[in-house]
């Protein structure tokens, strides 16, 4: 008997806690698809070129997620400020087909 059936048998109402992280799992790959495309613009800020995304209208978590996760695909910095994604760069295009590849509708601003 190995320490799972003995577990089993102590407390047999309990579920496994691999199960539950699964569908943890999936439920976080989950992001909120919209009508409204994002908003891919270009500036410069104290001279020096940024890439920035707004127009989400889902939650501000899914926003965060989808932040992080261009910024590690693409290696570069950034943040999240007042419901905008803010990417050190002129990154449009690799950023343009990342959004696409996820489904969302993009529209490129200016430039």
């Amino acid at each position: 008997m190995d320490l799972q059936d003995q577990l089993k048998n102590l407390f047999p109402e309990h579920k496994s806690e691999t199960t539950e992280e699964s569908s943890e799992s999936s439920e976080t790959n989950q992001i909120w698809m919209q009508d409204d495309p994002i908003l891919c613009k270009y500036e410069k800020r104290k001279g020096k070129p940024t890439t920035i995304l707004e127009g989400y209208t889902g939650a501000t978590e899914d926003f965060k997620k989808l932040a992080k996760e261009i910024k590690t695909t693409l290696s570069v910095g950034g943040s999240f400020k007042d419901d905008t994604i803010i990417i050190q760069g002129d990154y449009r295009a690799k950023i343009m087909t990342i959004l696409k590849e996820k489904g969302f509708k993009v529209k490129r601003v200016g430039g």
